[in-house]
């Protein structure tokens, strides 16, 4: 069933991420300038929303264009008075810059930002967001991060750019978690894209788990690699302390949820970067616009 809504429409403005099928049913369309779907298990009272709002204009964005677009939409999530988890990495950055300009602009107040990262409280601080930490606020109302490759259930790779541990932390611990990506970022399982499946490890014999990792997927034709810093000289060391040994698949993986627990159950693993069942909302801005997805 599709009905459209107006382009223009604020996130604020759409069914809720928490909304039932009743709930969606009695949405009204505004115009027909973009799309919206839904396909409801009224079993279970649940629902899968996609809304694509269509661009009037015909010029190309570059991909960076694309994940301003994206995280500006996740930021009408945002209320005032919310305690935030804040996401890592180029398209979270984008988020947390929109939520200081409306911050500053007077139209979020009382906001408390949870830190991913370091460098995601560097770029808070100075935007003047006030920070706190999950010893302070372990409920979290809503968080807004980026991901590496999100598949059609809406799971994801995240973690390349090196910050999966605390994400994961952060975004577990919050009632809802908004993610933001281009197209370029779904695949149709896990691990399709080719790039780095990120898992973080004990620096103590990481060499002997980097052989347990590649061995574990033979079948999917995995290589691993130890993540170098900048200059390729030395390791790179994530915040806490720990290696990076990245996953390449030649094919996707198999079975997500028996290859996360599998990875767990080696020592010295620290953890990995797929994250499966997290996602409440996927915001994907692409050529034809912008869509949300929710499950």
């Amino acid at each position: 069933m599709a009905m459209p809504i107006a382009a223009g429409a604020a996130l604020s403005t759409l069914p809720s991420l928490s909304s039932s099928c009743s709930e969606l049913n009695k949405w009204k369309p505004l115009n027909s300038n973009t799309h919206f779907h839904f396909n409801c298990n009224r079993s279970l009272n649940t629902a899968r929303l996609s809304v694509r709002a269509m661009s009037s204009s015909t010029s190309v964005l570059t991909q960076d264009q694309l994940k301003k677009l994206a995280a500006e939409k996740a930021v009408e999530y945002v209320e005032s008075g919310m305690v935030l988890g804040l996401g890592t990495g180029s398209t979270a950055a984008f988020a947390v810059a929109r939520i200081g300009e409306l911050m500053k602009a007077g139209e979020l107040k009382d906001i408390v930002g949870v830190p991913t990262s370091k460098r995601t409280a560097e770029q808070a601080e100075s935007l003047g967001i006030p920070l706190s930490v999950l010893d302070e606020h372990p409920k979290i109302d809503l968080a807004i991060d980026g991901a590496d490759e999100v598949d059609p259930e809406l799971n994801l790779v995240k973690g390349r750019g090196g910050a999966l541990l605390r994400e994961k932390m952060v975004e577990a611990a919050s009632a809802k978690f908004v993610v933001i990506v281009d197209e370029s970022k779904l695949v149709n399982g896990l691990g399709g894209s080719g790039l780095a499946m990120p898992v973080e490890v004990v620096p103590f014999c990481w060499k002997y788990n980097a052989s347990r990792l590649q061995s574990l997927f033979q079948a999917e034709g995995c290589e691993a690699k130890l993540r170098m810093d900048g200059d390729g000289d030395k390791p790179y060391i994530t915040d806490n302390a720990n290696y990076i040994v990245d996953l390449y698949f030649k094919t996707p993986i198999k079975d997500s949820r028996a290859a996360a627990k599998a990875i767990l159950g080696f020592e010295g693993v620290v953890e990995h970067g797929l994250f499966l069942d997290m996602a409440t909302a996927v915001i994907i801005a692409g050529a034809e616009g912008v869509r949300v997805t929710t499950k």
